[in-house]
């Protein structure tokens, strides 16, 4: 009796009859090879069926043999030894051909590579990281990148290209919504194939850590009091003693200050929005005398813009975007537009503030000296805008939406020994599930949006398909984007400095791998792959998308490291700036509300704190705010850290060295952001390369 990785107790699979004859009766094998099996760590990768291994080499081929040691083996964890043996000599080993067949109950498994140890010496390394399951076959590589032109094997060129047939049936693109770009075809999380899942520890801890929440909200209770308005905004604090942070407890005490609010267009959640202001916008007349007691003394507003202290927010996107309805109750929306001023004594601070995009007696310009409550009410107003586009547009477009882009693109168009999938593939682990997840859950017109958040229902997708009509490829670009907004000079804006610390890095890795395997940009022209990789991501991903101005060629080495940075910038650290620290700034809702209730005020003179409560979330939809914030903002329990690469694709010491380098000069720049923090009153670590994810799984 065995116990398998689910901790039933089984019967030891018999050897199968046919094989188990062939070998009582095989002749004088003259070689011998030592193969050594490891399965996957995670829940249920271990089996009990069937499994053989045949090597396949220049010469010939192994006897398929079946991988049946006494005791326990392919069990969770396991790295098991094997004898293979051949009557010939096999010359070089070209492939690992893996086959497993059901015995009793279907038992998938994953394997995490196969290596096999040769009769003069040496040792080679087959990477695997996939699932085998129900009866199947499967050939594996020697974990050396080739690109097409390195392979002149018949067998390995006829691989290559059966390898991509299958994937292409597997992998195919979908029109999500017109406007928007492609994405796998799947109608859930269950339509992908296996090796696009989460493992089962991710998927338990994802389904079950929303509920906990709300659970610990005691949303039951609350929820009973549906539609119903806090009584004053202390009321907040009773869903705030359980989740929390230390950022979240420093945003409750300080959300109304000025500074405060400045700080969060640096650093928040949405960093990307805020630019430098040469001109105050037609449709914003703020005059310089509004202003005067803002500014520094002896100066203007002119004066300041020419010196490039004036920037502006605005969401101009919105406007005219539907305002959702929940349980019968007409939400609002507004767009917004903030004028903030780098005081060259003080800090940034805003200094006058629009609620809508055209200026009249209904749309008043808020002002630091207007009655408190009105100032406190058009900050919301705008924290409000923020919740909409960083949740939208800076996070989900921006990060989650063209990463799978590129994730269909190379699953369907390069092959597992292509050194371009080998270098991506670790960051674009579970990014279909949980896109999948976030189309079926948070965005549908029964998802967690529609729920409770303003822009739910028809006004995602028209927020959506407005930012596509202007998203360009050069604004992934952090250098170009800082550059193009006007804000390299802006002081305190940590995030852009980290960015650019890690870009650099990643710009540096990236070059230094494309030329380890392309000698000259003639390689890149050549390499018919890769060209069908950058063809597929432009001509079918972003087809929709008319300025996103993505070449479908790749003509030189630096447009491909280029390309390569963004992929891996993208997904790692932009996802990290705009994700991570949701549950921070939106724990206590009046800093970041999720929706507003009734209409932007059109008098200052008539802001109430009873219209700040009206306006606010209501019970309700606080809990769901804050519980979907934690949920998605929390650190995962089963992260890998940025360019930690937990799977091995590459085996050649020239790119293992590469990596290795990589790591330092991130471990380098962790160092450098933690001493800039120390002595920080709000420390900005949401970048510390530990604390990136390696790939989009949230």
């Amino acid at each position: 009796m065995q116990q398998n990785n689910k901790g039933f107790r089984l019967r030891r699979r018999p050897c199968n009859p046919k094989l188990l004859s062939a070998q009582r009766h095989r002749r004088c094998f003259l070689m011998e090879y030592t193969v050594t099996v490891a399965t996957g760590t995670s829940e249920y990768s271990g089996t009990n069926n069937y499994v053989y291994v045949t090597l396949v080499g220049e010469k010939g081929e192994s006897e398929k043999t079946v991988l049946d040691n006494p005791g326990l083996d392919l069990c969770r964890g396991a790295v098991d030894k094997y004898k293979i043996r051949s009557a010939a000599p096999l010359g070089h080993i070209l492939l690992v051909r893996l086959e497993k067949q059901r015995y009793w109950v279907e038992d998938n498994w994953f394997c995490l590579y196969v290596a096999v140890e040769l009769p003069d010496g040496g040792t080679l390394t087959f990477p695997c990281y996939r699932w085998l399951v129900g009866n199947m076959e499967m050939e594996l590589r020697e974990g050396t990148a080739k690109k097409l032109s390195d392979d002149s094997s018949l067998l390995l060129l006829a691989h290559r290209k059966a390898e991509m047939l299958e994937k292409q049936k597997l992998y195919r693109w979908q029109a999500w919504a017109p406007g928007i770009p492609k994405c796998i075809d799947a109608k859930s999380e269950t339509d992908l194939p296996q090796d696009a899942r989460f493992h089962n520890e991710k998927r338990s801890d994802f389904e079950g850590s929303l509920q906990y929440a709300l659970l610990e909200l005691s949303l039951k209770k609350l929820a009973i009091k549906f539609g119903k308005s806090w009584d004053d905004l202390d009321d907040f604090k009773r869903i705030f003693w359980k989740l929390r942070s230390p950022i979240a407890e420093y945003t409750m005490k300080h959300w109304k200050e000025d500074s405060f609010f400045a700080y969060q267009f640096l650093n928040g959640c949405n960093p990307r929005m805020i630019q430098q202001c040469r001109k105050i916008p037609d449709n914003f007349p703020v005059s310089g005398d509004m202003v005067r007691g803002s500014l520094r003394p002896n100066t203007t507003l002119e004066k300041e813009m020419k010196a490039g202290n004036i920037y502006v927010v605005d969401y101009a996107i919105l406007d005219g975007i539907p305002a959702n309805v929940i349980r019968g109750q007409q939400q609002h929306l507004a767009a917004p537009i903030c004028l903030l001023y780098d005081h060259p004594e003080d800090s940034l601070i805003p200094i006058a503030i629009q609620l809508g995009q055209t200026p009249g007696p209904d749309t008043p310009i808020f002002l630091p000296r207007d009655p408190p409550l009105a100032w406190v009410l058009a900050k919301i107003w705008v924290r409000h805008a923020e919740f909409q586009i960083f949740q939208v547009l800076s996070h989900l477009l921006r990060t989650h939406l063209v990463v799978e882009v590129f994730c269909v693109s190379t699953y369907r168009q390069l092959p597992s020994v292509h050194p371009i999938y080998k270098l991506l593939a670790p960051h674009l682990r579970y990014t279909l599930e949980i896109n999948c997840r976030g189309r079926g859950q948070l965005i549908s017109s029964d998802g967690i949006f529609k729920r409770v958040v303003s822009t739910g229902g028809d006004g995602v997708l028209m927020l959506a398909q407005r930012e596509y009509k202007i998203l360009t490829y050069q604004s992934l670009q952090p250098r170009l984007d800082f550059k193009e907004r006007g804000v390299t000079k802006l002081r305190n804006y940590f995030y852009r400095e980290d960015s650019i610390m890690i870009w650099d890095v990643i710009q540096s890795f990236t070059w230094e791998m494309v030329c380890l395997y392309y000698h000259s940009d003639k390689e890149v022209v050549q390499d018919t792959e890769l060209q069908a990789w950058i063809q597929d991501a432009a001509q079918e991903g972003f087809v929709d998308v008319p300025k996103f101005g993505l070449s479908s060629e790749l003509k030189t080495r630096k447009e491909l490291s280029t390309l390569l940075s963004v992929v891996i910038f993208t997904c790692t650290v932009q996802h990290a700036a705009t994700n991570n620290g949701q549950f921070d700034w939106c724990a206590w809702v009046p800093n970041t509300p999720c929706t507003m209730r009734q209409p932007p005020p059109i008098d200052k003179d008539t802001v109430t704190m009873e219209m700040i409560m009206d306006s606010l979330p209501d019970i309700s939809q606080s809990c769901v705010e804050m519980a979907i914030t934690w949920h998605l903002g929390r650190a995962q329990p089963d992260a890998i850290p940025m360019a930690q690469y937990k799977e091995q694709y590459f085996t050649e010491p020239q790119a293992l060295e590469l990596i290795n380098r990589l790591q330092q000069d991130l471990q380098d720049v962790e160092k450098q952001i933690e001493n800039k923090n120390e002595g920080l009153e709000l420390p900005y670590l949401l970048l510390c390369p530990s604390r990136i994810e390696n790939s989009i799984t949230i």
